[in-house]
This record gives C-alpha cells, structure tokens and sequence, in this order.
C-alpha cells in the first residue's frame, strides 16, 4: 500500500492480510509494504477533493510525503503528513525544505490513531482495508462538517462514498496486479438527528423528526396534527435538503446546518421562493458504526 501505518494496532491488523515472505518482518513493523502512489492518482485525489489555499490537508500514512508536498505546491494548500516509518518522514521533510514549502508542509512521526484531525479540511487516505474500517469512528467523530475525505482504492465501509472515479494506471499492474485505479470522495456530514421546528416566512410551522446513519437521512414531519414521510433527503457536509407534501402540494427545502439551527429557502408551489429557518428541539444519536 501507499504508506506504512501506524503503531501497534496496526501490527495486528496487518497480520490479518496476505504479506509477501520476503521483508515479512519489515512489513510487520509498518502495518504493510510501502507503496508510492502514482502522481496521476495523487492529481486525481487533490482534484476530487477541490483543494485549493485555503485547505489544510492531513495525510495518514504519507509515506514519500507526495500527497502534501503537491497539495503545498501546486494547489498553495498547508498541511501535514502522518507516518510511523522514520525515514519516509526524514525524506518528506527534507523534500519539503528542497520544494522551498516547508512552512506550508511538515511530516510528523506519529501514529495515525493518535493523531487529531480536527484541523484538517482534506483528509487523505491510502491505508490496507482494516486499518480503515478501524480509524471510521475516529474520522467521523474528529473532522468537522464538510469536511472532505479522499481515499484511494480502500472504503470506509458501509459509510459510502458522495463521488467515486476508477481509471486505468497502467503502472500500479506490476505492484497490485490491477492497472486501474479508484478515487472516493466523502463529505463529513452535519449531526443532522433530532426534532426541528421548522419555520416558512408564511407562517407554516412543522414538526421535523430526522434518523441519521452517517450521510443518510430518514424523517417525518408534522404539521397541524398531519404527519407526512420526508421525501428526497440530502446531506452533503451542513448542506440539507427535503420535501415535504401535503394537500397544497410538495415544498422542497434546501438550506444549511450550524450546530442547533437550519436556515434556507424553501419552494412552495404557485408562490415565490422564501426563507425558512429552524431549531432543534430534540437531539438523537447519529449512527456512525
């Protein structure tokens, strides 16, 4: 894979995987062989994810330190690369200092279980399978809405991904043994789970009762002792949106999450676009697990 992981945890978790004989104990001390990642693939992540100055990307596992030097390089973005392995983070920074980002970029010995995620904007990923599943909580929970994750050939799981990419590179059929590659991209959702008062600028006032397993969102409304199934719900990162249908036909909502309150603009039909607002009056736990 593109990195060695980290710590302890990882030993045993790369026990669990076919590791080739030769260099079986080096590989055991990382969590799996290093494998740079192609620089057409490390584009394509950057690309996904929309990285630009503003960013500030975490990569776990850096390896070479590719994934941030060209995040600092060519898209002026800062961050910090994570890697267990000593000498990959010695060359990173030392690749830093040669590219003149070293202000922008800086590599860090660390296990990537230990290290905190809140800063991050862009988290990158090329880790074995396991160690993903195993770091999912710890992402959901540390990055912070809208928040962009890019993972390259490994998923997380049942928390599908917003956009994913598979395209050929032809170089990684001598190391894989599959010339191809996928790209995915996920948004970390808002803690949408709750009771929300909901209110149009007509005056209309619903009752919202939303579930939440990662992105994906199940509700109901209330309104005037009437309940209606919430119909085409959407959460990409504090971006929301649902409809809701009644006698007067279906009002579609789109808007934005901040912490215990909503606000948007709603469509209602045979009438001008207007503003809704709303606050939670209820919290539920969000599945993330």
């Amino acid at each position: 894979m593109n990195r060695s992981v980290a710590g302890v945890a990882a030993l045993m978790l790369a026990a669990a995987f076919c590791i080739p004989a030769h260099g079986a104990e080096e590989n055991l001390k990382t969590g799996g062989p290093y494998v740079p990642t192609p620089q057409v693939v490390v584009d394509a992540m950057l690309r996904m994810a929309s990285v630009n100055e503003k960013d500030f990307v975490i990569d776990l596992g850096s390896g070479d330190g590719v994934i941030v030097l060209t995040a600092a390089r060519y898209y002026k973005a800062s961050g910090i690369g994570v890697d267990i392995d000593s000498d990959l983070v010695r060359q990173s920074n030392a690749s830093a200092q040669k590219f003149g980002v070293a202000e922008r970029a800086r590599f860090l010995q660390q296990d990537v279980f230990k290290t905190d995620l809140g800063k991050a904007s862009v988290l990158t990923l090329y880790l074995l399978p396991a160690m993903m599943i195993n770091l999912r909580a710890k992402i959901f929970n540390e990055l912070p809405p809208g928040a962009r994750i890019v993972s390259h050939d490994y998923h997380l799981g049942d928390w599908s991904p917003d956009d994913s990419l598979s395209f050929d590179v032809p170089e990684k059929e001598s190391v894989t043994g599959v010339p191809r590659a996928t790209v995915m991209l996920w948004y970390v959702p808002a803690r949408a789970a709750g009771t929300w008062e909901v209110k149009t600028a007509a005056g209309e006032i619903y009752q919202l009762a939303l579930k939440q397993k990662f992105q994906v969102l199940d509700g109901t409304a209330s309104a005037a002792g009437k309940q209606v199934k919430a119909q085409s719900l959407s959460l990409r990162g504090n971006d929301i949106g649902f409809a809701l249908a009644d006698l007067k036909g279906t009002a579609r909502f789109s808007g934005r999450i901040d912490g215990e309150a909503m606000e948007g603009t709603v469509e209602l039909p045979g009438a001008k676009p207007q503003r809704w607002t709303a606050m939670r009056t209820a919290v539920a736990k969000v599945i993330a697990e």
